[in-house]
């Protein structure tokens, strides 16, 4: 693996939820921790989020969000078959049962994931390089038609196809957890040809479900990389004549770092969260700055950067 040139897009998830999860990630990035961020355009601090990402020139893209708080198309607020009774979203697992029935009406997932588009353009000043989706939404059946048609239209060419090697060794997750990623990754296998058709691309290694929260270690994600690296080097067939340049292989980890969200500030427009009130968003940031993670990163010819520099 010595010859292996590793670019690693280190993302923060859920930029813009409230303004103590913005200082986290901004704390991380400035750290040299992270590398790239995730904006949740429906987030309470959204236009926050904006602000430093330009300040700071962190690199942005667009968290696409079906599943928590209110959208941001103003025509689906009140009416729409996106929402539950309440006037919010359906929630992570709500929103699999009503695609799953089939309640959700795909002209209104297509005009909401547009609408996410054009706020993150007038926040930001520009579209986003990459985008992907809050709770693995944008992998489910029908969802995937649409978020590639969106992708495709708005010239957006990078996403995230949530497939994690070594994900069935994680003992350590919690059955009900596993059964949820077990999902999330079979659909993502039937994404696969769906994003392929649309021009769109995607890393060539996804890590951060095994990692989240309390699991995430420095040797875990040290685990995580090897374990996907070597996966990933023994499926790519070896030109019959090597040549002695190297081979680049490109990963993005999936983070969640931050410090707590206190209530009732934060959200997407009903309230934090529990995992985002928790010490596990501080876990993962703590975790992230340490030292020996960096220089690791170095020792093994690995390279931070975000989905333009790929």
């Amino acid at each position: 693996l010595r010859m292996l040139q590793v670019k690693l897009i280190v993302t923060g998830d859920d930029f813009g939820y409230c303004p103590r999860r913005n200082q986290g990630i901004v704390d991380c990035f400035l750290a040299g921790a992270v590398s790239n961020v995730s904006l949740l355009v429906n987030g309470s601090a959204a236009a926050d989020a904006a602000k430093l990402a330009r300040r700071y020139n962190i690199p942005i893209g667009l968290h696409a969000n079906l599943s928590e708080g209110s959208p941001v198309c103003e025509v689906l607020k009140t009416n729409s078959s996106l929402l539950n009774q309440d006037g919010f979203f359906h929630g992570k697992m709500g929103f699999r049962t009503a695609l799953s029935k089939g309640l959700l009406n795909m002209s209104e997932v297509k005009q909401e994931l547009k609408a996410q588009v054009e706020l993150f353009h007038e926040l930001t000043g520009h579209l986003p390089p990459h985008m992907d989706g809050h709770q693995h939404i944008h992998v489910l059946p029908e969802v995937r038609h649409v978020f590639a048609e969106v992708l495709e239209e708005y010239g957006i060419k990078y996403t995230r196809v949530p497939i994690e090697p070594g994900l069935h060794n994680c003992d350590w997750i919690p059955p009900s957890l596993r059964d949820f990623y077990l999902g999330v990754e079979e659909d993502s296998f039937n994404t696969v040809d769906v994003f392929t058709r649309h021009g769109i691309r995607w890393p060539d290694i996804y890590i951060g479900l095994s990692t989240m929260g309390k699991n995430m270690s420095v040797s875990n994600i040290w685990n995580a990389i090897d374990t996907a690296i070597v996966e990933f080097m023994s499926k790519v067939p070896s030109p019959a004549h090597p040549t002695p340049q190297s081979r680049t292989v490109t990963i993005e980890l999936m983070v969640h770092p931050g410090y707590p969200s206190v209530p009732p500030i934060g959200g997407c427009g009903d309230g934090p969260d529990d995992f985002s009130q928790s010490w596990e968003r501080l876990h993962e940031l703590q975790t992230l700055i340490k030292p020996e993670l960096q220089s690791h990163y170095k020792t093994r010819n690995i390279q931070l950067c975000s989905f333009k520099d790929l």
